[in-house]
Formats: C-alpha cells, sequence, structure tokens
C-alpha cells in the first residue's frame, strides 16, 4: 500500500471510490472523506459497443484499487454524461453511442461489491467539485459548466446539488437559445451546445474558411484566436454568446451569485472568457443577477471530487 492510503498510525485510510465518464475520457481514484486523491487514473473513453466502453472503465478500476490493495472503498460516486435514469441507474450519454439505457449501477456494483453506488450527471459532479474544493467555495448559488466535447452543466444550491426528479436538471447544453437554430445532437435546434462545444465551434469555422481542409481541434481554433485570427474570435464570440444567453437564462431561473466554467474548451482562457464575460454584462439586465460572477474553474478533477462527495453523501 502507497504512503498515502495510510493515516500517521499506519491505519489504512477510509476512502469511497470516484468516478468520471464523459465522451472522451474516463477517471477513476480513491478519494478520502476530506478531498485527497489517494490513488487514480483515466483513460480515453474507447468508440465501440457498450461492453467494450464498460470493459475499459472495469479495468480502470481494477488499476486503481490495485494502486492501494488495502484501502476498500466504503462506497461508489458516479458523474456521467447524460441524460441518465437516476432511479433505475441507467445511462445514455449523447456522446457514448454504445451506451443507451446502459445499466452501469448494476455493473460497477457487480465490479465492487455490495457497497452504495451514487449516480449523477458528469456536470452536477463537476458544480459539486468545484464547489468542495474549487472556485464556487462558499459560493450561495452556483451553476457550473463543463465546455469540450458538448457542454454539460451543474446547480448547487445552499450546498446540495439540485438534481430534479429525473437527475438531469441544469442540462444547459441543451437550452435552447435560437429556435431557428442549427441542428443539435439531441434532436433538438438552436441549443448552446451547438454553438458553444469545441467540435461545434471548429465546424463552424471551418465553414467560414478558417483552415477548411486540416485535421484540427479546438485547442488549434484557441491559438489562432489568441493570435487574433479574425475567423477564429468570431468563432468564439458565436460560442460566447450562447453560453451567455444559457447563464443568464439560468440565473434568472434560480437567482444566481456565481457561474464556474471548465472542461478542455474553457483552457483557451481570455479569448472565451472576454466574450463570455462581456455577454453576460450585456444580456444580464435585471438588478438580481446584475453582479453575476463568472470565473474559470480552479479544480483539473472536479469531477472526480464531485462524484466522490455523492458516495460520501450516500453514506451519511
Amino acid at each position: 500500500m502507497s504512503d498515502d492510503t495510510v493515516d500517521d498510525t499506519g491505519v489504512a485510510r477510509q476512502t469511497v471510490l470516484g468516478i468520471d465518464i464523459g465522451g472522451t475520457k474516463m477517471a477513476a481514484a480513491l478519494v478520502s472523506a476530506d478531498g485527497t486523491i489517494l490513488t487514480g487514473d483515466r483513460i480515453r473513453t474507447p468508440s465501440g459497443g457498450a461492453d467494450q466502453v464498460f470493459a475499459a472503465l472495469g479495468e480502470l478500476i481494477g488499476r486503481v484499487r490495485a494502486q492501494a490493495p488495502g484501502a476498500a472503498p466504503l462506497a461508489v460516486g458516479i458523474g456521467s454524461a447524460g441524460p441518465l435514469d437516476q432511479q433505475h441507474g441507467l445511462v445514455s450519454p449523447v456522446n457514448i453511442p454504445g451506451w443507451r439505457n446502459f445499466p452501469l449501477v448494476d455493473q460497477v456494483r457487480a465490479l465492487t461489491g455490495d457497497v452504495p453506488v451514487a449516480l449523477g450527471l458528469d456536470g452536477h459532479c463537476f458544480a459539486l467539485g468545484e464547489y468542495w474544493s474549487g472556485a464556487g467555495r462558499e459560493a450561495h448559488t452556483l451553476l457550473g459548466i463543463v465546455v469540450s466535447t458538448g457542454v454539460g452543466g451543474g446547480l448547487v444550491v445552499n450546498g446540495k446539488p439540485l438534481v430534479g426528479q429525473s437527475g438531469n436538471a441544469a442540462h444547459i447544453g441543451h437550452v435552447v437559445v435560437d429556435q431557428d437554430g442549427e441542428a443539435c445532437a439531441c434532436g433538438s435546434f438552436g441549443c448552446v451546445e451547438a454553438y458553444a462545444s469545441g467540435p461545434r465551434m471548429v465546424a463552424r469555422a471551418q465553414r467560414n474558411g478558417w483552415r477548411a481542409d486540416e485535421d484540427v481541434d479546438a485547442e488549434v481554433l484557441a491559438a489562432d484566436a489568441a493570435a487574433g485570427d479574425a475567423l477564429a474570435v468570431a468563432a468564439f464570440d458565436d460560442g460566447a454568446q450562447a453560453l451567455a444567453a444559457g447563464i443568464v437564462a439560468t440565473a434568472v431561473t434560480v437567482d444566481l451569485t456565481t457561474v464556474v466554467i471548465g472542461g478542455g474548451v474553457a483552457k483557451a482562457g481570455p479569448v472565451l472568457f472576454d466574450p463570455v464575460q462581456a455577454w453576460v454584462k450585456r444580456l444580464a439586465q435585471l438588478p438580481f443577477v446584475t453582479d453575476l460572477t463568472v470565473v474559470p474553474a480552479q479544480l483539473d478533477n472536479a469531477g472526480l471530487l464531485g462524484a466522490a462527495h455523492q458516495a460520501w453523501a450516500a453514506l451519511s
């Protein structure tokens, strides 16, 4: 057992297993009650059928647990891309086509033993993680947004996640901001995600002539935007306007104080945050949202910590 998994007396620390599942990567970690990650690992989310994707997750869980053989997790918390059926433990992530009504909770419980398994949206877990240990500490009402392959979100109100009756509340990526807008992967039109996700911003910029024949991604788009490329800047401004519209719609609904934005696209820095903040200021005109704070995430592992937070809550 590594030194991190025992306390000063040599006794194995109590831990839970946190799991974070998205369309791009899957991560797992053993986490103590104070939010310390004791062991952890991550892999790319494989394409393929349901069994292939879960086999990769099972191998990941096995590796993480093998790093601390004496630290048996007391519970498991899972943050998954959605939508999901929280009551029955089923997931149907938009960006993982192989999983449709996949019985994730039962499958994970079969691997980890008869312990509580708490399932939540990855966006909810991101928000919880930032509230627990990151940029959202002490926020009264927090909206967390993950901008990556898709756009996910989560709300924390009075210290607790607002999950809704099905567990799918705060799906900000699928707030419609343009009813005559582009088709979204969810089947609707004009969603925030259709404009603000990394792949959609890249596709829009390429349609307008930016690096049209190249195999590029949002990181390249961000670098060109930072260098002043007009087409790249315009793509980020379009995405930022959609994000801001979704943020303000949420803010006036639940009286937000704080918004934390993370995910791979958020690493673009000012080329994303400057226009987001400008558009929020333009759109948020009601007096109770004019002081809305929008800040970058502080944690690289907020989803894992939020998933672990769910697991600890399941034990209380």
